[in-house]
């Protein structure tokens, strides 16, 4: 096993050669002139390390919990997904920062395990903060942890029992990603992401993330949320036209739809001639370009923005169809998926997106505005959540997110881990005994990095509820005895295939690359620089009081630093 810390009592004594490891294989043990104080760098991205991952250990894993995320804007977000919580943390530490960005990087490129490389980062820190006091040098270690890593690579596709068939409903492989992120009605949500990704799929089998859209409307419950082909936003309709059912032609405004200043009012107060005029010029102005989107044939403008009620009546006359969108988001995913630029002025753009058609459409006591193609087959489709509450709206919506990227995951490689812990320990297993037959830095990283990856399963007994030490003895027996298809359920210990937990290989395999690289980084780092921007006064060199001033310009520039 990997080597504990000295306690406080021991660490400003020397450490004799029987305190050290005894598997160092020789010329690497430390003599007492050459013991060193601790890497005071590593204790401190160690530290940063155990402080995000205290914040995400209880969300890890179908039991985690939810945390009230207070936003630097002020909102209040009830939520337990890892990507969400770091995104919108502020990190000052540099080693936090970089955890920070690798978490990001696996949400964007794997879609998922966002707390699986935090809490591996965490614990493979810890284990290499242990290996540099026991006498490793940053390069030996650095050395045996890519050497470990390498290894952990090479044995991760023989863990790999199932794989998604070309053919094969893939609700069975996505409901151990939706049911961890997911708090209620996860098989109903099950169903339809792999119905919406089935159907989304190419004839050649490749699959498009980008063609499924998730609209959110609040009102009824989960149960009610439902497939649309075509883009479905929950936008308002403003003004007399409220659809266009051929050759709709859409231009999309990121500014208010009327004057551009923000300060003018609804009703205007006229009270001289000159703010009469300034009234009839800006009308005028709003009114050409209005008319130039008409010319242009736009018969369909979304907005971002305030909406003023006299350039709705001219869009009336022009017989353009104006929607104001309700969130940024809706308007980029119209954006990507029509082709057209965002505008920040009432301008036509240079390439309109087209569509076949767009209208309202009612769903229940709600409504939603409908862009739908004319192909036989929808380009995208929608999957429209309905809710009681906003907050659990936004629950429900990251969970399709990451069962979408699942299957793209899926798309890439099919095939699929035992889930729940039982991959970790079979790797932890197989480090340890393949560390215990090495001698010298590679034995010990084996064995550190063995360490780290059974942290994980016991997280996960940690948040059922269960007693962590009694179920981790217990299931290192059964993987002792060769049986990897064990790990951690609600009540103990379940067998994974009988259940039907898994993990995708692919992700696993992305997030345990990235998580070594950071970490051999950062073993490497010797000193913390903060290059900070010197304010003007500080870099100018100060005359002295009885230097004689050359003359009057300078007299007037030093005057005030004298």
């Amino acid at each position: 096993m990997a080597v504990s810390p000295p306690s406080r009592a021991t660490q400003t004594k020397v450490q004799s050669d029987l305190e050290l490891p005894q598997r160092l294989k020789p010329g690497l043990e430390k003599t007492p002139g050459s013991q060193e104080e601790e890497p005071s760098c590593i204790l401190r991205a160690t530290a940063a390390a155990q402080t995000l991952a205290s914040i995400i250990r209880s969300c890890y894993g179908p039991f985690g919990r939810q945390k009230f995320l207070v936003t630097a804007k002020g909102e209040t977000i009830c939520t337990g997904h890892a990507a969400v919580i770091l995104k919108a943390l502020e990190l000052e530490h540099p080693a936090a920062q970089f955890v920070q960005e690798l978490a990001q990087t696996q949400v964007e490129n794997a879609g998922d395990g966002t707390a699986f490389v935090v809490l591996l980062t965490e614990a493979l820190l810890e284990q290499a903060h242990y290996l540099l006091w026991a006498g490793l040098t940053p390069t030996q270690l650095r050395e045996a942890f890519a050497t470990a890593t390498a290894e952990v690579l090479t044995a991760l596709p023989s863990l790999a029992i199932r794989s998604l068939g070309p053919l094969e409903d893939p609700s069975w492989a996505l409901r151990s990603v939706m049911s961890t992120h997911t708090l209620s009605n996860s098989d109903y949500l099950t169903k339809l992401v792999a119905q919406a990704c089935w159907v989304s799929r190419e004839p050649n089998g490749s699959f498009k993330p980008e063609s499924i859209v998730v609209c959110a409307l609040q009102g009824g419950k989960l149960t009610d949320s439902r497939i649309f082909p075509g883009v479905a936003i929950a936008g308002k309709l403003c003004g007399r036209k409220t659809e266009v059912l051929g050759d709709a032609r859409v231009a999309l405004f990121n500014c208010p739809f009327g004057p551009t200043n923000p300060f003018t009012l609804a009703t205007p107060r006229l009270s001289n001639p000159e703010e009469l005029l300034r009234f009839r010029k800006q009308t005028e102005q709003v009114e050409k370009e209005i008319a130039q989107l008409a010319i242009m044939d736009i018969n369909v403008a979304v907005v971002l923005g305030e909406v003023n009620e006299k350039s709705v009546n001219q869009a009336n006359y022009c017989d353009i169809m104006v929607i104001q969108a309700t969130s940024r988001k809706e308007i980029v995913y119209l954006s990507e998926k029509l082709g057209t630029p965002l505008l920040g002025r009432v301008l036509p753009p240079l390439e309109a997106g087209k569509c076949h058609k767009v209208y309202r459409k009612e769903f229940g006591d709600s409504a939603m505005i409908m862009f739908e193609w004319e192909h036989e087959i929808a380009p995208f489709l929608s999957v429209v959540l309905r809710g009681p509450t906003i907050q659990g709206l936004r629950v429900a919506e990251q969970a399709v997110y990451y069962g979408i990227d699942a299957f793209s995951q899926l798309c890439q490689d099919p095939r699929l881990l035992p889930g729940a812990g039982a991959t970790e320990m079979a790797l932890a297993k197989m480090l340890v005994d393949k560390g215990s037959r090495l001698a010298g830095p590679n034995g010990l990283a084996f064995q550190a990095f063995a360490q780290a990856l059974s942290s994980l399963p016991k997280t996960l007994a940690e948040n059922a509820g269960l007693a962590a030490q009694s179920v981790m003895a217990e299931l290192s027996g059964f993987h002792q005895a060769g049986n990897f298809f064990v790990g951690v359920g609600t009540d103990g210990l379940v067998n994974v295939t009988h259940e039907g937990i898994w993990d995708i290989l692919r992700t696993k395999a992305q997030g345990l690359q990235a998580v070594s690289e950071l970490v051999q980084q950062l073993v490497s780092v010797d000193q913390i620089i903060v290059a900070r921007k010197t304010p003007l006064y500080r870099q100018i060199t100060n005359p002295t009081l009885n230097a004689k001033v050359s003359s009057p310009l300078r007299a007037k520039f030093f005057g005030k630093y004298i």
